[in-house]
Formats: C-alpha cells, structure tokens, sequence
C-alpha cells in the first residue's frame, strides 16, 4: 500500500508539477494574489494576465484587491492569499516585529514612486518650498507614499510635523476627497487619476514623486517563507510570466501596450492608458530586473526612519531572497 502510494503521489506529482499547492480540475495551479490596489503603476503584471503569460506556466491566477499594504500582508499571514503585491515595508514590519514564518520579498516590480503631486493651480516654476504650510493629503500613515513624500519634502526643509501634512484619508479615498474638499491645496495621485484631473481641470500635476526621491524599491511581490520554500517552482514560473509583462512593454510602443491593459482597466480609455504608460517610462517606474538591491533596500528604511516608523533595521539577507530572481535573470538574459 505504501508503495502504491508513492506511486500515485510521483503520478500526481509529473501531471501537476506544482501540485504542493494544489492541482485544479484543468491541470494548472491556482495562485491567490493580493495587491495593494488596482493601478495602471502595476502594468507588467495585467500584461502578463491579459497576454496569457499565466496560462502558459499553468497558473490559474486569482487576483484580489487589499486596499492598502497592512491589508494585503494580513491577507498573506492569514493563507487567504499566497502572495502579496505591496510596498516592501510591511514586510519590514513583520521583520522588526520577529516573527517566525515570516514574509520575504522575492521579486521586485516598481522602482520609484508612482504618485503625482497635484495642485490647484499650475506652477510652471514649481519648486517643493512651495508647499511650506500648505494643506497636502499624503496618504496612510506608514504607507509608502506618504513616508516617501515626506521624505522628499523634508529633504527640500519643508516641514511635516504638523497637522498640514495630512494623513487621515485611506489611499482608495484621496482622489475623491480633494475633489470636493478645496481646503486642500496639494495631493498625491498615481496614473491616470493625475492626468484625467488636469484634464477635467480640477487639479494640476506640478510635480513627481518618483523623480524627486530617485530609486526606491516602491512595490514588491512577497510571500510567507514556508509557502516560498513549499512552492518554489511555483514561485518561479510566477515570476516568469509577470517578468515576460515587463519584456512586452519593452518591445512594444505605449500604444500598442495600451491596448493590452485596457481589459484589466474597462473604465479608462485607450489615450488615458497610453499615456500613464508614457509618463511611467518617463520616470523609469518599472524595474528591469526583479533583483532586489540591498542599497535601495536600505534607502527604503531610511525613508521609513525619517517619517518614523522603524525603531530598527531589518536584515536584508532574512527579509529579501533573491534566489529567484537571479535565476530568471540568467534564464532571461536581462
């Protein structure tokens, strides 16, 4: 019996490959993914979903929104998603609080901030001094956007330490609320929320965020170690088909990649689309390689330490493994 056993199981094992984290009645392997929130700023991803890319490693993928990074790492801590698409600093959290199984970055996928600055008028000769006792909605607090925001305005003396530098409104909210409430004289909104706003006249985008605070590992995929080391080919061919998304926009003009996120964006027209893609490529928002540095890792804790967040470091080695990535990158010559 035990013998028959092992039998089905390595039978069961050569028509599933990933079968560690369950075959589906078509053969492909189901992928829970969280991400933080459904942006354009993500494009490799969609591309790699509406291409097929997923369905060529037998990954039946299913996405879901968190709504915020704490949302998404709760949802991976708790198995209800295998891997988490957000900014790397709840898994720098998680790390600072010492867990055991904790989260590891094993794929990185932006490399700045994605956000606009927007304000009520255009400022031609802006300059970040400018926003010196000014009402700015940045975002949640401890969240990525705001921290790196901050960090830009206190790099320029601007001062954040005061009720001005708002971070009451969730990030899913802060489009809507400076629309209606003109208090606020600056937000931060990622593409194409900050060009359809100019071109409804209701903000301006004076500058970007990305530009100002250089390279940041900004978004990132992780996963709980255990379901890493479980499931590394699954990983891998993950990592794959979302890095073949990168490749075809690559290769392609912002048009052409336009039309291939359109599916994932049903609200946005094609122009809308086409030119977030041109104003990420402006700014270089997109890694070339999914490899993780430990010099833009530590910039991001020092963004973290300035708004602070941090009472200590992670360590990188335990908190980012680049084993993957590296693979790919030799596999795919990038």
């Amino acid at each position: 019996m035990k013998k028959l056993t092992a039998l089905f199981t390595a039978l069961a094992l050569m028509l599933c490959p990933l079968a560690l984290a369950g075959c589906d009645d078509d053969g492909k392997t189901t992928v829970k993914l969280c991400e933080v929130t459904h942006s354009i700023f993500y494009a490799p991803l969609y591309i790699a979903i509406n291409n097929g890319y997923f369905d060529d490693e037998n990954i039946n993928l299913k996405l879901s929104n968190g709504g915020g990074a704490d949302k998404v790492m709760t949802a991976v801590i708790s198995g209800s998603a295998d891997i988490g698409l957000m900014g790397p600093e709840a898994t720098i959290y998680c790390h600072v609080e010492g867990q055991r199984d904790y989260p590891v970055i094993f794929g990185q996928l932006t490399a700045c901030d994605g956000s606009f600055l927007v304000g009520r008028n255009p400022e031609p000769d802006f300059d970040w001094s400018n926003l010196e006792g000014k009402h700015i909605l940045a975002g949640r607090p401890g969240g990525v956007p705001a921290m790196t925001l901050q960090w830009v305005l206190n790099q320029h003396g601007v001062n954040t330490d005061t009720p001005l530098f708002d971070t009451s409104i969730a990030f899913d909210a802060m489009a809507g609320t400076f629309d209606t409430d003109k208090s606020i004289d600056y937000t931060t909104l990622f593409e194409p929320t900050a060009s359809e706003f100019e071109a409804l006249g209701k903000g301006y985008i004076v500058a970007s965020v990305g530009e100002a605070s250089g390279e940041v590992p900004y978004t990132a995929f992780s996963a709980q170690k255990s379901w890493l080391k479980s499931n590394k080919k699954l990983a891998k061919s993950f990592l794959r088909a979302v890095l073949r998304g990168y490749q075809y926009m690559a290769a392609n003009t912002p048009e052409t990649v336009a039309k291939a996120l359109i599916k994932s964006f049903p609200g946005t027209s094609e122009q809308s689309a086409t030119y977030a893609v041109k104003s990420y490529l402006k700014i270089n928002a997109w890694s070339t390689t999914p490899v993780m540095s430990k010099a833009s890792f530590d910039r991001l804790q020092d963004i973290m330490e300035n708004a602070g967040t941090l009472e200590s470091r992670a360590d990188y080695s335990l908190a980012v493994d680049n084993t993957i990535a590296n693979e790919l990158v030799s596999e795919l010559e990038l």
